[in-house]
C-alpha cells in the first residue's frame, strides 16, 4: 500500500461545507447571495428574497434532476465558474426523495429506509465536491425533551436522517432572529450550541459563537475563498 502523506493546511482548498437551518422567513435563502460565485439548486421555489440579485439557479423537481445537476457540476466546463453550490433546501429534497420511494415501496418503513440511504449518499456527494464551498439550508424542527424544554434542530423526514445530518458539515448554523432594544429584528448565525439550539463548527478560534449573516466573510475567516 502506497502512503499519500498530506498536510492539514490544504483542507480548506476543498471548500467549506455549511448547513444553516431556521424558521421560515428567517433569511436562510438570502444568505446565498453572500457566497462567493454561487449557483443554486432550488427545490423549494422560494427564491423571491433574492430575485433582484440575478443569481443562476437550477430547479430540482426530482431526484433525476439532482443527479443531473451533480454530474454537470462535476464534469462541465461551464460549471467551473461557480465557487459555491447552494442546495435550498435539503429538507425539501428529502421530501421529494421520500415521495418517490413511497411510490415504489408499499411498506412505509422500507420507503423511509431507502430515503435515508439515498439522502446520505446525496449529501456525501455534494459535500465532497472538490474546490467548492457547499451550502445547504434546512427547515426548523422543534422537539420537546423529558424536562419539557423545546429543542431546535435541522428538519428532515425520518428521525434517523435528521439526527445524522449535522455530522456531514464543517459548520452547522442556526439562523436566529431576535429583537434589539428598539424592537427591531436582528439576524445572526449561531455557531455554538446553547443546549437548546443545535449548532457547531470545526474551525476552533477562527470563528465566534455568533457571526454576522455573511457566509463569504465566514469562509474568509476560516481560510477559504
Amino acid at each position: 500500500m502506497a502512503i499519500n502523506l498530506q498536510s492539514t493546511k490544504s483542507i480548506h482548498q476543498d471548500g467549506i461545507k455549511i448547513l444553516a437551518y431556521g424558521a421560515a422567513g428567517s433569511g436562510k435563502t438570502s444568505l446565498i447571495k453572500t457566497l462567493p460565485s454561487p449557483v443554486i439548486l432550488s427545490a423549494e421555489g422560494g427564491l423571491l428574497s433574492i430575485a433582484d440579485d440575478d443569481l443562476p439557479f437550477i430547479e430540482i423537481g426530482s431526484m433525476d434532476d439532482l443527479r443531473e445537476a451533480y454530474e454537470w457540476l462535476e464534469t462541465s466546463d461551464d460549471a467551473k465558474q461557480f465557487k459555491s453550490v447552494a442546495l435550498d433546501s435539503i429538507t425539501e429534497i428529502a421530501e421529494v426523495c421520500l415521495a418517490n420511494e413511497k411510490k415504489i415501496n408499499k411498506d412505509p418503513r422500507a420507503a423511509y429506509g431507502e430515503m435515508q440511504t439515498t439522502m446520505a449518499e446525496v449529501i456525501r456527494l455534494f459535500r465532497d465536491l472538490k474546490g467548492r464551498n457547499v451550502y445547504m439550508t434546512a427547515q426548523l424542527a422543534k422537539t420537546t425533551d423529558e424536562m419539557g424544554r423545546v429543542l431546535y434542530s435541522p428538519s428532515m423526514p425520518g428521525q434517523k436522517a435528521g439526527q445524522s445530518l449535522p455530522y456531514a458539515f464543517d459548520i452547522v448554523a442556526a439562523m436566529r432572529v431576535e429583537k434589539d432594544e428598539e424592537g427591531k429584528p436582528q439576524r445572526a448565525l449561531m455557531l455554538e450550541s446553547d443546549g437548546l439550539w443545535q449548532a457547531k463548527h470545526r474551525m476552533g478560534a477562527k470563528l465566534d459563537a455568533w457571526e454576522a449573516p455573511d457566509l463569504g466573510e465566514i469562509i474568509k475567516k476560516t481560510g477559504g475563498e
